[in-house]
């Protein structure tokens, strides 16, 4: 299929069942037990800096590995697989002094999720198969100075963070992405700094994929780190006409829940939700199993909360698995219509009626 026809099929699967996400990237890659030797490859053996820990470099030292995680998360049921590029902004990378391989990233990981896709929607033509471009926050923050003793100083900008995104997008789109998911968003200026730098693609290049936002909740107060409800978020990023809006990572998905019924009720948008396999215990681990984890998904699903759903941190393909079957059974979430008022977005939502 051509990426026109792969977006008006996902579009048309979404209208008549839940869809399923993939399950988390770093469980998957921290099970190969790579050393640095095995971070660097061949191409970056003599590399001046350390990069294990680096998994968005591994699309490049070691593809094999991704295709197999792909392929997993593919076998176990997922609609949808995302691109191994949550860091792959040129941002995140100039930790490793790498962000001149940005671009390079992005394209590489798209083509790996793109011909793993592709394989599976040959095997189950019933079922096709699509890939969501990962964005991820980057590891700055435009909103809060990271010096409590400057509260106006940032360590970005919003043109730095526009620039960023724009060639981490091109990358993913010319490596053959059929939606674009900004994810884990704590700070709502770096999410529309991503909508932004999507919008201006777009226009620059002729082409239009569905944008897909998933939020993420950093306490129990229910709001974002830069201190939006989910409610005011949707305000936010409604300009964006998003395919879909939704709540990632954060807690498990009891916690989660309350922010996703805000957004349920609200948007008239797609609603997706991949939570954490629970808290991590003191090492940093899940240990919520795919048995615990998949009934509090479908219990979302029966309550008519949600469209798309998949696993975060601690997630694996058995996680899917499970929440593939367990969400089957259930229709989608139908989306409001909206009604014609002015919405305004502070902290707190404001409703002008």
């Amino acid at each position: 299929m051509t990426r026109d026809e792969r977006i008006t099929a996902l579009k048309s699967e979404a209208a008549k069942r839940i869809l399923v996400m993939d399950g988390a990237f770093g469980t998957m890659i921290q099970s190969y037990k790579l050393d640095e030797a095995g971070y660097r490859g061949e191409r970056y053996k003599d590399w001046d800096q350390d990069l294990k820990g680096n998994n968005d470099l591994l699309v490049l030292t070691q593809p094999q590995i991704i295709r197999e995680i792909h392929d997993a998360y593919l076998e176990a049921g997922a609609d949808i697989i995302e691109t191994n590029t949550f860091n792959a902004t040129s941002i995140s990378q100039s930790d490793y002094g790498l962000e001149g391989i940005a671009y390079e990233l992005n394209l590489e990981a798209a083509r790996i999720a793109r011909e793993a896709a592709d394989a599976y929607s040959e095997k189950t033509p019933e079922k096709p198969r699509f890939v969501a471009g990962a964005i991820g926050p980057t590891n700055r923050t435009a909103s809060i100075s990271p010096d409590v003793n400057d509260p106006g100083f940032r360590n970005v900008t919003f043109d730095e963070l526009v620039e960023a995104y724009g060639e981490e997008v091109r990358g993913l789109i010319e490596g053959g992405c059929d939606t674009l998911l900004i994810e884990t968003i704590f700070d709502t200026l770096n999410a529309k700094a991503a909508g932004f730098a999507i919008k201006q693609i777009f226009a620059e290049d002729g082409a239009e994929l569905p944008i897909m936002i998933s939020g993420t909740i950093t306490d129990l107060s229910g709001r974002n780190l830069s201190g939006q409800t989910p409610e005011a978020f949707w305000y936010s990023v409604r300009h964006l006409k998003p395919f879909s809006i939704g709540m990632n990572c954060s807690f498990g998905a009891e916690q989660l829940r309350p922010a996703v019924a805000d957004l349920a009720e609200e948007a008239e948008a797609l609603v997706s939700a991949y939570p954490n396999a629970g808290l991590p215990n003191e090492l940093g681990e899940y240990d919520e199993t795919p048995e615990q984890y998949a009934p509090k998904l479908e219990e979302w699903a029966r309550d008519g909360l949600v469209n798309i759903v998949g696993g975060c941190c601690g997630t694996t393909p058995e996680h899917i698995r499970l929440v593939a079957q367990a969400v089957a059974k259930h229709p989608p979430r139908k989306i409001p219509k909206p009604n014609h008022e002015m919405r305004l977005s502070g902290l707190e939502p404001f409703v002008h009626t």
